[in-house]
């Protein structure tokens, strides 16, 4: 057997144990992102605070996340990916030991800041380890199971952390989330595969690792065009899991519980599309024309849904679809990310386009909000139609390259 065989043949499950690892860990940042909302009555109930205190815990931690998560980027790209990661799964589960073990509410404002810190680097590191070890017909694919990892962690951690709320009290079941962490932590320290040649190795020290250089390529039109095209996407996201429920019951009378089931299917759909995207990349390299479809397509469901009362069944089918498109878009939208990005930047591009959906996390509520307070909730589906249609637009009239 040649060398060559036998490092292909070494290649091969050290990159999948790389996605394992990696997707580990943002199962946990999206577990750690959820973490407050369960256990919310709870910790309300015992500091006496409002909803409007407690709320300062979650603004803490997304002002924080979007202010330093391209410096994060650049980190990743000048230190390397690992430690970094490292460091942010260690950071999260320490801060929320804090809140576990002290009693006091700014404390855990504090803490929510910190944890902010630590969510910082998981797009960053992830999108470049990914870069760097996988090999480039299989990358579609892992960025999928990394995006489906991280929707799982969101699924899980409300039933996991009442269960754990409910023998160890609020207080454990912050213990236990830290203890995730440290897990996670710790399985990426001991991989070896690590250190094997990277798939896709990133020059030395390129210019493209000047500060200077690096801003000047963030600062390009390609990057400036997918930075939007997430926050686009952030506030359809946020439009349809935040209001969708309130506004169907405003707009047809539809009772919550059948809202919600309509809701949950586009929940489970999105997932089951992230898939199916990612089986999709790797026998396409059209990705715009794929994100251009999925876009289109809920661009159409959301608009009948606005225009038609259409009954519990359509409305959960309409609903659902519109999910399942949501998901397929999804590693088309990183693979679009990659295809601009140089070698060596992986980190700093996918850290500031990605804070996009931090800033779109920010700008929704004011917007659907708003749109709900001048008791318009057919303006909810319409706007959410709107923004997949300018969606499309970014995609379809995205330069080739950056830099």
């Amino acid at each position: 057997m040649s060398q060559a065989t036998e490092t292909l043949g070494a290649s091969r499950p050290s990159y999948v144990r790389v996605v394992g690892a990696v997707s580990a860990a943002h199962f946990v940042s999206h577990y750690y992102i959820i973490l407050l909302a369960p256990l919310l009555p709870f910790v309300r109930a015992e500091y006496a605070v409002s909803y409007t205190e407690i709320g300062l815990a979650f603004a803490a931690f997304n002002i924080v996340t979007a202010v330093l998560q391209t410096p994060a980027g650049f980190l990743v790209d000048r230190f390397g990916a690992r430690p970094l990661l490292v460091g942010g799964l260690v950071t999260g589960a320490a801060a929320f030991t804090v809140v576990g073990l002290v009693d006091s509410f700014w404390v855990m404002v504090a803490m929510f800041a910190l944890a902010g810190v630590g969510n910082t680097v998981y797009h960053p590191a992830d999108y470049s380890l990914l870069s760097h070890y996988v090999p480039s017909e299989r990358i579609g694919q892992a960025f999928s199971v990394h995006t489906f990892a991280g929707m799982l962690g969101s699924a899980v951690a409300p039933v996991s952390l009442l269960v754990m709320q409910s023998q160890w009290g609020w207080r454990g079941a912050f213990m236990g989330a830290s203890a995730l962490g440290i897990a996670v932590a710790a399985l990426l320290l001991a991989m070896r595969d690590f250190s094997a040649v990277q798939m896709n190795p990133a020059p030395a020290r390129r210019s493209a690792d000047n500060t200077t250089a690096g801003w000047r390529l963030l600062l390009s039109a390609p990057i400036l065009l997918n930075l939007f095209f997430f926050v686009l996407l952030a506030m359809i996201s946020g439009g349809l899991y935040n209001y969708s429920v309130v506004a169907l019951g405003a707009l047809y009378g539809t009772p919550v519980t059948h809202a919600n089931a309509a809701l949950t299917g586009n929940l489970l759909l999105s997932a089951v599309g992230v898939l199916m995207g990612g089986l999709l990349v790797g026998r396409t390299t059209r990705h715009s024309t794929v994100a251009t479809i999925g876009l289109g397509a809920m661009a159409v469901f959301t608009a009948l849904i606005a225009q038609i009362d259409l009954g519990t069944v359509a409305l959960i089918g309409a609903m659902s679809l519109t999910g399942f498109f949501s998901g397929i878009i999804m590693p088309s939208r990183d693979m679009i990310v990659r295809e601009v990005t140089p070698a060596g930047s992986f980190g700093k591009v996918f850290g500031f386009v990605t804070t996009g959906f931090n800033i779109g996390g920010i700008i929704s509520p004011l917007i659907f909000g708003a749109i709900m307070d001048h008791g318009s909730p057919r303006l909810v589906f319409l706007a959410v139609t709107a923004f997949s249609l300018v969606a499309i637009v970014t995609v379809a009239t995205r330069p080739r390259q950056a830099g």
